[in-house]
């Protein structure tokens, strides 16, 4: 017999279990002595060594008189740069390269490199910058923002209160609140036999920059910049071991926190009364470092996967006690604190019938606190009494179960039911014990042509020991005071989604979710939350080249509570009401110029509003909070040659807000030095222009 050999014969030639035994007539006793295997080939099967991919460059101008901007931009100065770059590298023998970068050079920037041979090791590079700013116009009297040491002006006036320094104004100058976070890191992972894998990573992050805190005396205060200088160390290293139908994984994860400035030391702007200081001392951030083992796995067959995960941790802190201006004895010199973490996974999923699937899960976390308990004499900012308290050793342990089942009714038709429980147990709390059941069950239809659909309903119920004040937590609260997050409550929630496609080119999108939660024996405290939220959305290709895409969002929280003026039975009622809408259009055009120019415009605007009222006889209106932003983003890219391609962008930002509590005078409240009128009221515009390069 004659085989006309190609690659689908050579590759039955070697499987003896594959063979046709039959007399010799089976393809492993095929005559293969005059077949020149050099000569085949797989044109479908070539792979192109050498660099690909795009890089890019791109400058703009930023005109914005409100640092907050930069937020949206990624530009903080007036001119910005950036460099983008998607490339990678195919060698002989299976050596790779690739390097992702996107805004680099930009306040957001990122920039991610990996080299090594595939299926042996793999070396990464990475590097990212993440910003943020609140204001560059916080006004402040103190000097010396950054270090560890704020000082008033030399010929500064003490005063009784605020409105009364004679040096106030003449002395404020402006101040920047942004944080700025650097992470750099760098990983191996190496391919052993089959069998096992490895890798390590380390990673650095530096993170500088302003802050607000504040600085008080009895019951004077002042609005101070705290100096954030952090760096953060994390090592992560682990091994790999899989078969078949198996996955085991062992890992290490160690963080080390270091604060560079441990102690912020302020002068005192007010008259030192009561036996007040002139100056002050605030202990920062303290050193820190954490420890986690996980050991995880996973075992599927015969339609059942089997996964789990078991992890042990420690925390320490040991950063010597800040004593300065601190007049009475301490117990020990630092907290010496240490906090084990055990916790422990489960997942089990098995496919019982073809229609069928049952899941379960169980999780389990256990936190510690093995700090040592002392007396220190505590001072009470209502008295200047020195009286004994303890540092309170918080543990926490919680459990986690599920039970869920998906069945297909029929074609396009399924239902999806579950039971969840959490049990938490709490020490040095007003109630120690915690219990949640809640169930829920969610009907998917896609069976009508065009046409996808689901509802789900859900009812969860909490519970739990008696709730007790203790002289531990509360014993300065309300008896009949119930904490939101300890108090029964009934939680009844409905959520479904509908998308229908009526056309190929056209598709509608709308969902909706309302929440009810009932806190039914809370007296005092939370009584009553509603969350309605819903949205919608159209994509629509309007012709081959015209694109429309739209949405909006919507959400309302409506939330209820009851207060005590005589620390009592109920006085006042008041209600929150929190808003958010957010408007959404896209526009884009593609082909044009002979099909080298793609216009495009994106638009987005968004309205956060918060009111309160409170009802004590009668209605007081503590007035509304808001924060509205239009963006608006417009851009042209034209393709100038096969390789090279133009783009510029127009950016545009209004931004306005009306917070209160960034709404005071420096001497706005007698005894409070603050940063000053620092709400936001801003159009900022950017231009940029960019090139890219396609190799």
């Amino acid at each position: 017999m004659k085989f006309k050999l190609n690659l689908i014969t050579l590759a039955l030639l070697a499987p003896a279990s594959l063979a046709m035994a039959a007399d010799g007539y089976d393809l492993a006793n095929a005559n293969t002595e005059k077949v020149k295997f050099s000569a085949w080939s797989c044109k479908g099967c070539v792979s192109e060594t050498g660099v690909s991919g795009t890089i890019g460059a791109g400058v703009g101008y930023n005109d914005s008189d409100d640092i907050r901007s930069a937020n949206a931009f990624a530009a903080e100065d007036d001119f910005a740069g950036k460099v983008d770059a998607d490339l990678s590298y195919r060698g002989e023998n299976g050596y790779r390269a690739s390097i992702e970068a996107d805004n680099l050079g930009m306040e957001n920037g990122r920039v991610d490199i990996n080299a090594g041979k595939l299926g042996q090791y793999n070396i990464n590079l990475n590097y990212r910058q993440i910003h943020t700013y609140k204001t560059d116009s916080a006004m402040s009297p103190y000097l010396g923002a950054g270090s560890g040491n704020l000082t008033l002006p030399a010929n500064w006036q003490t005063a009784g209160g605020s409105s009364e320094m004679p040096m106030l104004y003449d002395s404020l100058s402006p101040l920047e609140l942004s944080l700025k976070r650097k992470r750099a890191g760098l990983g191996l992972e190496y391919q052993g036999e089959e069998l096992w894998s490895t890798y390590v990573t380390y990673m650095r992050e530096e993170k500088t920059g302003l802050k607000t805190a504040s600085g008080s005396f009895f019951n004077q205060s002042m609005m101070l910049a705290e100096p954030v200088d952090y760096t953060t160390d994390t090592v992560e290293a682990g091994i790999k071991l899989k078969g078949d139908n198996w996955f085991t994984a062992l890992n290490y994860n160690g963080s080390f926190f270091k604060n560079d400035i441990q102690t912020l030391r302020f002068d005192n702007a007010f008259n030192p009364t009561f036996g007040a200081q002139r100056a002050g001392y605030m202990s920062l951030d303290p050193d820190n470092e954490s420890h986690t083992v996980t050991l995880s796995g996973q075992f599927a067959q015969k339609g059942a996967v089997v996964s789990g995960r078991l992890f042990a941790g420690q925390m320490t802190q040991d950063e010597a006690f800040i004593t300065s201006g601190y007049g009475y004895q301490l117990p020990q010199e630092s907290l010496d604190g240490k906090v084990d973490i055990l916790g422990m996974n489960l997942k089990a999923v098995k496919r019982a019938t073809r229609n069928l699937r049952i899941s379960g899960s169980y999780d389990y976390y256990d936190r510690d606190n093995q700090t040592q308990i002392q007396e220190w004499t505590q001072i009470s900012i209502n008295n200047v009494s020195g009286r004994v308290a303890y540092n309170t050793p918080y543990d926490n342990t919680s459990h986690k179960a599920k039970l869920a089942m998906d069945y297909r009714i029929a074609n396009g038709m399924k239902l999806d039911a579950g039971y969840d429980y959490r049990r938490d147990e709490r020490s040095y709390q007003d109630r120690e014990i915690t219990d949640e059941n809640s169930v829920w069950a969610r009907f998917s239809l896609n069976s009508f042509e065009h046409w996808n659909m689901w509802i789900k309903g859900s009812y969860g119920k909490r519970d739990g020991s008696e709730y007790e004040t203790s002289e531990w937590t509360s014993s300065e609260s309300n008896k009949l005071l119930r904490k939101y997050n300890l108090a029964d409550r009934k939680r009844t929630q409905v959520e479904a989604r509908v998308t229908h496609s009526p056309i190929d080119t056209l598709t509608l999108d709308f969902g909706a979710r309302y929440a009810l939660d009932d806190y039914n024996n809370t007296v005092i405290g939370l009584t009553e939350s509603k969350d309605l939220s819903y949205d919608a959305s159209i994509s629509y290709l309007l012709t081959d080249d015209l694109s429309l895409s739209a949405f909006y969002n919507h959400q309302t929280i409506d939330s209820d509570q009851a207060g005590s003026s005589n620390f009592s039975t109920v006085t006042w009622t008041g209600t929150v009401e929190d808003k958010v809408d957010v408007i959404g259009a896209g526009l884009a055009y593609d082909n044009l110029l002979e099909k080298k120019l793609r216009l495009g415009l994106d638009y987005t605007y968004s309205d956060s509003d918060s009111s309160t009222q409170v009802r004590q006889g009668i209605t007081g209106d503590y007035g509304d909070y808001y924060a509205k932003v239009h963006n608006v983003n417009l851009y042209a890219q034209y393709q100038a040659t096969e390789k090279m391609a133009l783009r510029l962008d127009y950016k545009m930002e209004k931004y306005e807000d009306n917070d209160a509590g960034n709404d005071i005078a420096p001497d706005g409240i007698w005894n409070l030095v603050s940063f000053g009128d620092n709400s936001h009221d801003y159009t900022a515009h950017l231009i940029m222009l960019s090139v890219n390069y396609r190799l």
